[in-house]
């Protein structure tokens, strides 16, 4: 079966103007950096890893530096100032944290640099300094994911009176951040009555989001629905409630993981984003070399990420990670 997850274009909020130094350099060998937030937490980016160095391997131009920062911005900055050392073509960098890493960029930039924000972007303040951001539009993301919840809660016949906890990503990143206020300003909007009970974070990390559910369900003792910023939060969710006895609860992520898809199948988790960490990868690369080629890539690079329920989860396969 045909995945749902072809790239998209999508807002162009400006084009880039490239170097002649950079397009010089992609009639050659390219030489193209990566720095990611944090490999191993979570499957996503475990896949995504592979799948970059999969592309980068499979394309004979493309030398490939792949660095982790582990989740830690101090690193993270002191691998994009080696790579800036390493004299790469171009540095692909998934920021640990939105605000931080902007000096470091700017360092890049000023070096003859480009750089290119992966699946999570840089603070707006950082702007000036990447060429392009390659990955999904969190925000919208966030309003689908409101959407989807308020249809649900529609079907039902609660959407006058259901209450909805809220658990976000990694404060200071900046996909939480986004799919946070996408989903908060969504959904009053199409379900005016629905009431948030609380917001917490869950730091992208089930165990911690179960330990946060389990205080919700202590707190309150009426939630209809819960928001989870992902699958992995949304499904560590899920089994507090189950341990809980608590059922009824309609649970809906962003980023359906494979432990989401499975949730649904079983009818315990009504529905989320698809996102693919393949395609996530691939179009990370292939911006670095379109800029590198001087090709007029649009500043905010998105992929699509449509909407998947329980309704119509039989048109996508099972994610991998």
């Amino acid at each position: 079966m045909k995945m749902k997850n072809v790239l998209g274009a999508a807002i162009a909020a400006s084009t880039l103007a490239v170097s002649g130094m950079a397009v010089a350099g992609a009639h050659g060998m390219m030489k193209i950096g990566i720095t990611q937030n944090n490999v191993g937490v979570d499957s996503y980016q475990t896949t995504y890893e592979k799948a970059f160095i999969a592309a980068a391997e499979a394309n004979a131009k493309v030398e490939a530096v792949v660095l982790d920062a582990g989740g830690d911005v101090a690193r993270q900055i002191a691998q994009v100032e080696d790579l800036i050392q390493q004299e790469v073509d171009a540095i692909i960098i998934w920021p640990t944290n939105g605000e931080a890493v902007i000096p470091a960029v700017r360092k890049a930039k000023k070096a003859g640099i480009p750089v290119i924000a992966t699946n999570s972007n840089i603070a707006e303040a950082g702007f000036d300094f990447i060429s392009s951001f390659s990955g999904p539009d969190n925000i919208t993301q966030g309003r689908r994911s409101a959407e989807i919840m308020c249809d649900k809660f529609k079907a039902m016949g609660i959407e006058n009176e259901a209450k909805v906890v809220h658990i976000t990503g990694q404060p200071g990143y900046t996909t939480a951040i986004e799919r946070a206020k996408g989903f908060n300003d969504r959904l009053p909007e199409v379900c005016p009555n629905v009431v948030q009970l609380d917001e917490q974070p869950g730091d992208w990390n089930r165990e911690k989001s179960q330990q946060v559910m389990e205080a919700f369900l202590v707190k309150y003792d009426d939630i209809d629905g819960v928001y989870a910023g992902d699958d992995n939060m949304g499904v560590g969710a899920l089994n507090a409630a189950r341990a809980a006895n608590r059922e009824g609860i309609i649970f809906v992520g962003a980023t359906n993981f494979a432990v989401g898809y499975e949730a649904m199948a079983a009818g315990e988790y009504w529905g989320s984003i698809y996102q693919s960490p393949v395609d996530d990868a691939e179009a990370a690369l292939k911006t670095a070399i379109d800029v590198l080629s001087g090709k007029d890539v649009p500043f905010l690079n998105y992929f699509d990420t449509p909407k998947i329920t329980q309704d119509n989860m039989s048109e996508f396969t099972k994610p991998v990670f």
